[in-house]
């Protein structure tokens, strides 16, 4: 009789149920910890993608800082409607932007022009510093870093001339980003001008001039939580309820270093039951990034989930398991009692369920193999997803596609039968023409595995697409090679970027044409072809000719619209092989390389002449605009490889002084001028502040007197070295530099002091004229410095003249009258310079408030001799006369030239007739002894016998 437990349970039910109860325990926790190590599975990569969305949002800001520095550190001048042009369209791209920033450095010295210059953009603007109490004037300081560009300007105006030198947080994250070359960021701040004070930060990148000194920075200010969102909305991840995202600024948690948070992410205790059943899986994950020099916490957590959802096949499972655990202890215990009754019952039911007992070990083993099959199933994902794939893909042992999925078609353009059956390279016969990709069939028949196989391919629309395969062999159990599987994904757009990145790098913004770092490359490949084969090389360098005038008069819209035209005309002038590359500004640079069927000759740069000379609509104005080119040829005696560009700036130069508008080869002589034109401009920016600059003194005499009534001041340069330099070697450079400013001002000022000082010494009241470059008459300030001058030396206004050449004011005659009218109102005289050179207008004469009319040199020379010059003289002087205006000749020489003024009713002459220049001293001397011209025979009242004249030249 069989064995009885308590509650009169029989021992083989007993063990019935013990034994179900403990099978279907493993299994429900065999099926469970599978479960939970998909969910982690799920929640890793879901983690992942969060992560990398974040990385990609904060790397855009920082490309689009990047893109945006590249304005400045070209060191071409950057106007403010091109810096709003151009960050218009990204702040409407990326709305997370509060704003775009140009720091300029800024001496302490030049605070005051600086400022103007803000003024003219936003009348007010001073420099100015963040206090605690609020924002004020900033103090005197040795160098300054002020905002100078800002875009929106809306909303940032108070930014406007702000000083950062004593912002710790900005300037620390400037010189971490000058240290390592790279963008850095600030740490966060709370933005005033937000109405919902979202915290914010700023990337810095320097921008340094050509000598590597800090110029300045570009900085963009980004409100934090608005770029982590738009971030996770761009990639469809931001409204999902089931996984929470915190993103910290800092590598610790924190209130304040908060920046965005979909709910909850702290890590949560752990139920005995989760513990239990999948201690492994935390549904918490903590990632720290370091871009732009900053670290960012990113923790991703799991939504709390009911524990039945996630868990219906080992719950299915187990309450399987325990009914049918129940109903075989059922039959069990129902079999023992009718054993009592019926043995051969009995034995039978232990037949039975020993064959339920051996049909529950086969599915116990039938179980094991699932949970096998399953967990290399789970190997073969967890492969895939650290591939980081788009779709999955398998090949067999002979490496043709046998299955491709994942949305191929849809995701890459290409339909799955094209591949089915082909191996990569009968589908990509290109393959196998690169060295990586026989590399890559190298290792595939090796049995290695691979990774960032990166390929192009041509959809099915014509379109050509960049796929990235990673792969990895897969082996039977005895090391045979039964194929390959992997994963691909379409990176055409980030490879379409990288050409962007790497074209905007190389060319120039404005014109598309190679910029300075190509050109270096291709003139390397031209000198190396030249080494090669032979054949010369010549490197043209264009720079137009009225371009500041285009830009002056039209606007830099209209020069931009120049620039671009004759980089078209350039590039459409010569052949396909030839290199056109703008230099800075209006300079472009063109490389030549002869071939053997066409040789380099001269007229190519006359061709390419006559190409920029066509006439150039600009708004409804037509121009002409012409250039000039110089020409290095390579090889050649003098000209190192090194050296083609300067020698050919060289040789541009010397086309300049000819007038312009031709083409000049370089020579080694042209070199010496040019060190000669250095070391003049060198020696030139230091010789006001050496006192090296001294006036020479020639008289005037009045034709009706004989008496002196004035003097031209003629500057000379004392040279410690060079000795005196006369005024032809430095006058053209001045101009040029635009020292002839400062030298104008110093020649005006001393001069103005020495007639005072002779008027105060009883020589009579001086008139002192006063000869104005053009660079002087364009200054803003020449009127304010007239009347500094007058004031400071107590001079009379009657007794200073200012001589203009006719070409200072022809060019734009309404202005000129203008400012000539302002002039005179100071109570000042005028007189024309040179007359009968130009291409004066007499009816524009007649508006002029003019005073004296000084015949040139050039006429008076052959009077005597020559009857046309002798005609103009005689003209100009009635002309002078019906004008109510005084006449003076230049260059009297002889007597014969002076009995012909003198006859025909001219005023005045100077002239080495009478006295050639002479030192300060020296001409006082003349001037207490009297000295004068024999007296005309008739006598005629001395009109300005009082009011002697005297002429300053600069």
């Amino acid at each position: 009789m069989p064995r009885r437990l308590p509650l009169s349970l029989t021992l083989a039910a007993a063990l019935t149920l013990g034994g179900g109860l403990a099978v279907s325990g493993a299994l429900f926790l065999g099926v469970s910890h599978l479960e939970y190590d998909n969910m982690a599975l799920a929640f890793a990569q879901r983690s992942d993608e969060r992560v990398a969305a974040v990385r990609q949002g904060v790397n855009q800001a920082v490309e689009v800082l990047t893109v945006t520095n590249q304005l400045f550190a070209r060191g071409e001048p950057v106007s403010r409607e091109g810096f709003r042009d151009f960050t218009a369209a990204l702040l409407e791209r990326h709305r997370y932007i509060q704003a775009f920033n140009f720091h300029r450095s800024v001496p302490g010295e030049a605070r005051a022009a600086v400022e103007a210059e803000l003024q003219r953009i936003r009348p007010g603007t001073v420099f100015t510093e963040l206090t605690p109490a609020g924002l004020k004037p900033a103090p005197i300081r040795v160098r300054y870093h002020i905002v100078d560009f800002i875009e929106p300007m809306a909303g940032n105006e108070r930014a406007f001339g702000l000083n950062i030198t004593e912002n710790l947080q900005v300037m620390s994250a400037l010189e971490i980003a000058r240290g390592e070359g790279r963008a850095a960021a600030t740490d966060l701040f709370q933005l005033a001008q937000d109405p919902l004070h979202q915290p914010a930060f700023q990337l810095i990148i320097p921008v340094l001039d050509r000598e590597g000194v800090l110029a300045g920075d570009t900085s963009v200010v980004i409100r934090g939580p608005e770029l982590v969102r738009a971030s996770l909305a761009s990639a469809g991840l931001l409204d999902s309820r089931d996984i929470f995202v915190s993103v910290y600024a800092g590598e610790r948690t924190g209130a304040e270093a908060l920046l965005f948070s979909t709910g909850d992410t702290r890590k949560q205790p752990e139920s005995w039951l989760t513990g239990f059943v999948a201690s492994v899986h935390t549904g918490h994950s903590v990632d720290v990034l370091r871009i732009a020099g900053k670290p960012w916490r990113i923790e991703v957590a799991a939504a709390p989930r009911p524990f039945l959802p996630d868990h219906m096949a080992s719950s299915a499972l187990l309450v399987g398991g325990i009914l049918m655990t129940l109903m075989s202890t059922a039959f069990v215990q129902a079999s023992g009692r009718r054993a009592r009754k019926v043995q051969q019952l009995v034995r039978q039911r232990t037949a039975d369920l020993r064959r339920t007992n051996r049909r529950l070990v086969e599915d116990m083993a039938a179980r094991e193999r699932a949970e096998r099959a399953l967990q290399q199933s789970e190997q073969r994902f967890r492969q895939l997803v650290s591939m980081s794939s788009d779709w999955y893909w398998e090949q067999d042992r002979e490496l043709r596609f046998t299955m491709v999925t994942g949305g191929f078609t849809e995701k890459a353009g290409v339909s799955v039968e094209s591949l089915l059956g082909k191996t990569r390279w009968e589908y990509v016969p290109a393959l196998l023409e690169s060295e990586l990709g026989r590399a890559h069939l190298a290792q595939v028949r090796a049995h290695e595995p691979f990774a960032n196989l990166e390929y192009q391919v041509v959809d099915q629309h014509g379109d050509t697409r960049w796929f990235c395969v990673h792969g990895q062999p897969v082996f039977d159990d005895g090391g045979a090679l039964l194929g390959y599987r992997g994963t691909g994904s379409d990176i055409t757009a980030r490879k379409l970027t990288e050409q962007r990145v790497h074209h905007v790098a190389q060319h120039d913004v404005l014109t598309g044409l190679p910029n300075r770092s190509l050109l270096q490359d291709r003139l390397g490949q031209a000198i190396a072809h030249a080494n090669r084969s032979g054949r010369a090389i010549w490197v043209m360098l264009i720079d137009l000719d009225r371009f500041k005038f285009v830009n002056d008069s039209m606007g830099h819209k209209a020069g931009d619209v120049l620039l671009m035209t004759v980089a078209a005309r350039l590039s459409g002038s010569l052949r396909d092989t030839d290199t056109v590359a703008r230099l800075s500004g209006d300079e472009f640079v063109v490389i030549l390389s002869e071939q053997h069927d066409a040789p380099l000759s001269a007229d190519i740069v006359q061709r390419v002449m006559d190409s920029v000379a066509q006439p150039v609509m600009l708004g409804p104005k037509e121009f002409f605009v012409t250039c000039s080119i110089g020409v290095a040829v390579y090889p050649s005696e003098g000209t190192p490889a090194d050296s083609l560009i300067e020698h050919a700036d060289i040789a541009m130069y010397c086309a300049k002084k000819l007038g312009r508008n031709n083409f000049q080869f370089y020579t080694p002589v042209m070199n010496e001028e040019s060190m000669e034109r250095v070391r003049i401009e060198s020696a030139l920016r230091n010789a006001l502040e050496r006192n090296e600059f001294v006036l020479h003194y020639q008289p005037q005499v009045d034709l009706k007197t004989g008496k002196i009534v004035g003097m031209e001041a003629l500057i000379r340069w004392q040279h410690p070295e060079m000795g005196m330099v006369p005024p032809i070697r430095f006058i053209g450079i001045a101009e040029e530099t635009g020292l002839i400013v400062q030298i104008g001002a110093w020649v005006m000022r001393t001069a103005c002091a020495q007639n005072k000082a002779w008027q105060d010494a009883g020589l009579g009241k001086l008139r002192v004229a006063v000869n104005l470059s053009a660079r002087q008459f364009g200054a803003p300030d020449l009127i304010a410095g007239l009347e500094s001058v007058l004031l400071d030396t107590m001079l009379d206004p009657d007794c200073l003249e200012i001589e203009l050449t006719e070409s200072l004011f022809m060019s734009d005659v309404t202005p000129a009258v203008e400012l000539l009218h302002r002039m005179k109102s100071l109570g000042v005289n005028l007189s024309i310079d040179d007359f009968g050179t130009g291409f004066s207008s007499l009816s524009y004469l007649s508006r002029f408030p003019i005073d004296v009319l000084k015949i040139d040199r050039s006429f008076v020379a052959d009077i005597t001799i020559d009857a046309n010059d002798a005609a103009i003289v005689t003209s100009i002087i009635g002309l002078a006369h019906n004008l109510k205006l005084a006449v003076i000749a230049e260059g009297v020489e002889t007597l014969e030239q002076l009995d012909y003024l003198r006859s025909h009713g001219c005023d005045e002459i100077q002239g080495y007739f009478f006295s050639k220049p002479l030192p300060a001293g020296e001409f006082e001397a003349m001037l207490r002894e009297g000295r004068c011209l024999p007296a005309p025979q008739q006598t005629e009242p001395e009109a300005d016998a009082d009011h002697p004249r005297v002429a300053a030249y600069s």
